[in-house]
This record gives structure tokens, sequence and C-alpha cells, in this order.
């Protein structure tokens, strides 16, 4: 089972970024996901969920209308669309699932948001 973000980098404020996140090792189209941050001296924090459908997203409150979560079960990834950016978004951004109680971490991917 292996979760593999991309798409981080360098982006100055107002900008945007897609992460992606591949997911292998399980049958992705049956199970929920959710993107989690972690800012420097911060605690993770979760960002966003989708149900296994993708038709179902939830989002923190202090991001909802600038992020977006989508899924495509077919390429077994899941997006992360960030728009307006801030310098507080900068932080690590992973992806995870949890099937039948087994937690998965993707490695991460840095987000810096810096003019």
């Amino acid at each position: 089972v292996q979760l593999v973000e991309s798409g981080g980098g360098l982006v100055q404020p107002g900008g945007s970024l897609r992460l992606s996140c591949a997911a292998s090792g399980f049958t992705f189209s049956s199970y929920a996901m959710r993107w989690y941050r972690q800012a420097p001296g911060k605690e993770r924090e979760w960002v966003a969920h989708i149900n296994s459908a993708g038709g179902s997203t939830n989002y923190a409150d202090s991001l909802k209308g600038r992020f977006t979560i989508s899924r495509d079960n077919a390429k077994k990834t899941v997006y992360l669309q960030m728009n307006s950016l801030k310098f507080e978004d900068t932080a690590v951004y992973y992806c995870y699932t949890v099937r039948d109680g087994l937690e998965t971490w993707g490695q991460g991917t840095q987000v810096t948001v810096s003019s």
C-alpha cells in the first residue's frame, strides 16, 4: 500500500497549486481519502475529505472556498486544488486513508507561499 504526493512547490501569495496523490496496492475506489497539512512548529491538521465515489466532500472551515478536493478513481489519484494561496498555507501536505483500521500516510509534499 502506497500513497505518493506530488505537485508542491514555491508559489506567490494569491497563486494556485494542484497537488496529486497517487495510490497503489489497494482498491482505491472503495475508500475515502483525506488531505492533511503540517506547518512548521504546528500540529498536523485536517484539510479536506472525499468519500469513495467522490460525490461528498468536506473541508476545514478556514479553507472553504479556496481549496477543492477531487478524485479520479480510474487513475487511482486524489487531488487538492488550492487557490488564492496565503502565507499561512505554507506546510507539508499529506494524503491519508484508513482501511479496516489501518492508517496509511504519504510522504508529503512541501508547499511554500512566499513573495
